[in-house]
Parts: structure tokens; C-alpha cells; sequence
């Protein structure tokens, strides 16, 4: 090889590591970023004291990007927190964090939700904060005795969900309790008009990797209309969410996951199907049999009332059948196959039958219970 040669093959590995360095490695901070990154992180040293009642614990600010304008910058962060006791896994905020120079020094202004983020309950006003038995309860512009009220009954919902659901569970639930169905519908990122007329509804991660706890929303327009049986009813419901969370999948039928919950809110109630399945009784009784168990999409908000109701009360029905039929272990064995199983593959080892066989049991007992 020639001395020209030898020098190519020994400096070109050193121009591409140089270049590569240099593509790869981030742009340097200027000392001003480098005072605003201190000053978030000093400032979230700690939770704010207006959040001093909440059980806080692993709070923190991680800054992602910072955006100078003079005397003012706004530092893009992703929060940190736990609730104690309740999360098993940090939940995540997006924030926009504000500042302003002040004296040679960097100062905080404010926190808000980044754009495109969902708030949190604080950035809604101040959090009263009530704790059951059971439960943490966390409220904004509700009165006293509603959260406790609220507290209370969520500390009956948990043990009707565990003496429901034998799997193992937290045993506890997180209750918001926001200012108005606007601000609920704020909270989860969806139009008001979707959770109208509904009592509550949960939030949370499925499947069984450690994530937050689940949170149970409440509407307060909804939960001011129901009856104090239908409150038991839907809070029992929301928190069997809660408990079957970790068995449930992408896999487990919607039907099956709401008739669940369902099965277990009105397990320990007189209510009669005539009673709680009044839409799916009159659908009977004019000849509208339907054709299969509830899909996925029969159980989409925004649309008609009644078939939203038919999907439910059908839901529900189905796992009483299960569970009068073939016991109420066998109904919790379906459902925690369901999350790991083919859904055939699931039916007929925990029912020994299959899913068609499964239907038309379903719809006879419709017929007989509306005839």
C-alpha cells in the first residue's frame, strides 16, 4: 500500500467519528438556559403548598426545552408525581413552566398544562382532599359533606368489588370530583356532551405492567340526579374497573368488561332485570332480538341512548347468566382467560362451551325473562 494510501486509511476514520460526534451530540446550553433549568428545578423541589393536602410523594420536573424572550422564557417540562399509597407507577404531566428575570436572577410565574396536554384537577382550583376507609378523595368546588358523601361511597364500592372479582387488587380507589361536567370533560380530553347524563367514569392504563392508579371521575351534574341506589350502583361499577384493571387487555370483549362491572354493582341489590334492563325488556317485547352480544362500537357515547342502554343492559345480563349458570367462579375465570386467550379459546375452557353456543343460551334467557 502507498504512503498516500496508508494517510487516507488513517484519517478518514478520524474525519467520520468527528462528523458523526458532531451530528449526534446536542447543541451547547448557554448560561442563560442553564439558570432557567436551575430555577425550575429548584422551584420544584418540592409540591406547592396549596397542594399540601394531597398525599404527594416523588414530585419532580424533568425540563425537555427552554424558549427565551428577553426578561421572560417558558420552560417545556414533563412532571413527576405519585399519589402515596395509590400509584404503583409515576404518573406524567406535561407542563409549560413560566418564568421571568428579575434582579440578575431567574424566578417561576406559573405552571400550566402544555399545549395539547390534558390538566390536572389543581390547575382547576383548589383541592379538597378527603380520605376514607377505601379512598382518597379529591374534589374542586364541591362542598364538604359531597366528598365525604362521596368518600363514603366509595368505601361500601371497594369491598362489593372485591367480594366480586377473587383476583388480586389494590383494594382502594381515586376519586376526582371536578367542578362541573365541563370541567370533567377537561380532564379527559373529550366533549362535554359525551359523559352528559353519566354518574362517573375510570381512567387508567390495562394490562399488568406497574402504571398509576386508576382514577375515578365523577360527573357532578350526573351524580346530583342519581338516586342514592344509583349512586352505589355506578360507584360499585367504576371500582370493579379499578379491580379487574391488571386481567383486562386489548383482548377482553367490551361487553365482558362492562358486564362485569355491572354484574358486580348489582350483585348485592334486589334490582330484577325488569328493573335495571328496561330498554333491552322493551326491545324484546317488540321482536328486536338482537342478533349477537354487544360489540365494541355499541358501546360509543354521543350516539342513541337507547342503544347505548340495550348494549349495557345486555352486557349485564349476559354475565348473570354466566354466573347463575355455570357459578360465579366460572364467570371470573372467563374473564381473566379473556384477557389472555383467544376468545373461543377462553369460552370453552372456562364454560365448556363455545361462543355461538354461549349466544344462544344468552337470547333464550332473554326471551324467557321478557316474554
Amino acid at each position: 500500500m502507498s504512503p498516500v494510501r496508508r494517510s487516507l486509511v488513517r484519517v478518514l476514520p478520524l474525519l467520520l467519528s468527528a462528523l458523526l460526534a458532531g451530528c449526534g451530540a446536542p447543541a451547547p446550553r448557554d448560561g442563560a438556559e442553564r439558570d432557567i433549568r436551575e430555577a425550575v428545578a429548584d422551584w420544584s423541589r418540592t409540591p406547592p403548598a396549596r397542594l399540601a393536602g394531597i398525599p404527594l410523594e416523588g414530585w419532580a420536573y424533568e425540563v425537555s426545552a427552554v424558549r427565551r424572550d428577553g426578561a421572560a422564557a417558558t420552560a417545556r417540562a414533563e412532571l413527576r408525581y405519585r399519589l402515596s399509597g395509590y400509584d404503583a407507577a409515576a404518573a406524567g404531566s406535561a407542563r409549560e413552566v413560566r418564568l421571568t428575570r428579575d434582579g440578575g436572577r431567574w424566578h417561576v410565574t406559573g405552571d400550566r398544562a402544555a399545549p395539547g396536554a390534558l390538566p390536572q384537577l389543581w390547575d382547576q382550583g383548589p383541592v379538597a382532599v378527603v380520605r376514607g376507609a377505601h379512598s382518597l378523595v379529591l374534589g374542586v368546588g364541591q362542598e364538604a359533606g359531597t366528598l365525604s358523601a362521596i368518600a363514603a361511597e366509595a368505601d361500601r364500592a371497594v369491598p362489593a368489588a372485591s367480594a366480586a372479582w377473587p383476583g388480586p387488587w389494590a383494594g382502594r380507589a381515586v376519586v376526582l370530583v371536578p367542578g362541573s361536567l365541563e370541567r370533567m370533560a377537561e380532564l379527559l380530553g373529550r366533549p362535554a356532551a359525551e359523559y352528559r347524563g353519566m354518574g362517573a367514569v375510570t381512567t387508567g392504563r390495562v394490562g399488568a405492567a406497574p402504571a398509576p392508579a386508576d382514577r375515578v371521575v365523577v360527573n357532578p351534574q350526573g351524580w346530583a340526579e342519581l338516586s342514592p341506589s344509583g349512586r352505589g350502583v355506578i360507584l360499585t361499577h367504576e371500582v370493579t374497573h379499578v379491580a379487574t384493571r391488571t386481567a383486562t387487555t386489548a383482548t377482553t370483549p367490551l361487553w365482558l368488561s362492562e358486564g362485569f362491572a355491572d354484574w358486580a354493582a348489582y350483585r348485592g341489590t334486589p334490582a330484577t332485570p325488569e328493573q335495571a334492563a328496561p330498554a333491552l325488556a322493551r326491545a324484546v317485547r317488540r321482536g328486536e332480538m338482537p342478533g349477537a352480544l354487544p360489540r365494541s362500537e355499541d358501546f360509543a357515547f354521543g350516539g342513541d341512548p337507547e342503544a347505548l342502554a340495550r348494549a349495557y343492559e345486555g352486557a349485564w345480563l349476559a354475565c348473570r347468566l354466566i354466573a347463575g349458570r355455570w357459578g360465579e367462579a366460572a364467570l371470573a375465570d372467563l374473564y381473566g382467560r379473556a384477557g389472555r386467550e383467544p376468545w373461543p379459546v377462553a369460552v370453552r375452557g372456562a364454560l365448556g362451551v363455545d361462543p355461538e353456543a354461549l349466544t344462544k343460551d344468552w337470547q333464550e334467557a332473554l326471551r324467557a325473562e321478557f316474554r
